[in-house]
């Protein structure tokens, strides 16, 4: 009992000691600290993981097994705890770990560190830390690393579902693997946000479709989001994204009536971006047809005379390319002919402005 007593002084001892260190600098005053105060973040598909830290400096000493002593638990920075908040559930080195904001804390050692992450987070360095807080502890190995000078938090091999946070510290790396579950997680956010504000917009649930169909991900919600958006309000946008979501799904007959209706419903621009888009996939025939139901649907519309160039271009007849060219220069707002002055140059010289 007295034993633990004399060990809990000292450690209230550590924490005085360190508090009165920091506070010589000025109790009253915002005045410049040793080691600053650093703040990283870095996005993982909706998920914030920010890194609060301070940064010591080398000055010339010993860090590792010196400064920072081995098989003890450090601060993993300086003064207040570093601490690293993660806005959804996370993975650390496979092991799961709630949202929230943790006290970061390691143990070094020479081949393994162990980096803990602590439920609790306002504390002073890591005098007063209690392994019956840790929310989690992993094990990892150190690198070798370029020489820093100022204690570093980086985020490195960031990947669409997963990223590296490395503590560089001078001669020394420290990096642990932080993996999200992006899909499931903008799936529960996207359930969230379809209660608010854009549940009663056709883009909103057009949104949410096309980002679940990019995806291949949960298909079955992709076409519901859709089936409201085009019941909120029917466009040429959202019966298209039905149609490839359904086509994705093998439901061929029905994609195909989607597509109809969208084409029954677009501009002559829209249809010249679709007929853009076929050509783009390798689709030259069914782009010509697209460029075709442009001209015969919108014949006065600037953008439809770029489709009909296209398909004169392809034939070799480039007088006639290049007449429907003017025509649709002359209709063309001003901030859109600069994009028609290269395909005019090109037929011009008889060259075919379907290839790049």
């Amino acid at each position: 009992m007295f034993q633990r007593y004399v060990l809990r002084l000292a450690a209230f001892a550590l924490v005085v000691f360190a508090l009165q260190a920091c506070l010589a600098q000025s109790a009253l005053l915002d005045l410049p600290r040793d080691s600053q105060r650093a703040i990283l973040t870095q996005r993982i598909g909706i998920t914030d993981i920010t890194i609060n830290y301070h940064r010591p400096l080398v000055k010339g000493r010993a860090v590792w097994g010196k400064v920072v002593p081995y098989g003890q638990v450090w601060r993993a920075g300086a003064n207040e705890n570093t601490t690293i908040s993660f806005s959804d559930p996370v993975t650390i080195e496979g092991h799961v770990l709630p949202k929230g904001t943790y006290g970061l804390h390691m143990i070094p050692g020479e081949n393994e560190w162990t980096v803990i992450f602590s439920k609790q987070h306002m504390a002073w360095g890591s005098f007063t830390y209690q392994q019956a807080d840790d929310a989690l502890r992993v094990t990892v190995k150190p690198q070798a690393s370029d020489m820093h000078e100022a204690l570093t938090y980086d985020f490195d091999d960031v990947k669409d579902n997963s990223a590296v946070a490395t503590l560089r510290w001078e001669k020394l790396a420290v990096p642990f693997k932080i993996e999200v579950n992006v899909h499931e997680i903008v799936q529960a956010s996207l359930q969230n946000q379809l209660h608010g504000l854009p549940q009663y917009t056709w883009e909103g649930w057009d949104d949410a479709a096309n980002y679940l169909f990019a995806q291949k991900y949960d298909l079955e919600d992709a076409l519901k989001y859709e089936n409201t958006s085009i019941a909120t309000e029917e466009r040429f946008d959202n019966l298209m994204t039905k149609s490839q979501i359904l086509k994705a799904m093998n439901r061929q007959q029905e994609a195909d009536a989607a597509k109809s209706r969208a084409l029954d419903r677009a501009t002559a621009t829209q249809l010249y971006g679709y007929g853009r888009q076929l050509q783009r996939d390798g689709k030259q025939d069914e782009a010509f047809e697209i460029f075709r139901r442009a001209s015969k649907q919108d014949p006065e519309n600037w953008v439809a005379h770029i489709g009909s160039a296209r398909i004169f271009s392809s034939q070799g007849d480039y007088d006639n390319a290049l007449k429907e060219m003017k025509i649709s220069y002359a209709g063309a707002p001003d901030n859109q002919k600069i994009f028609l002055d290269p395909l005019i140059k090109k037929l011009e010289a008889k060259q075919d402005i379907n290839k790049n």
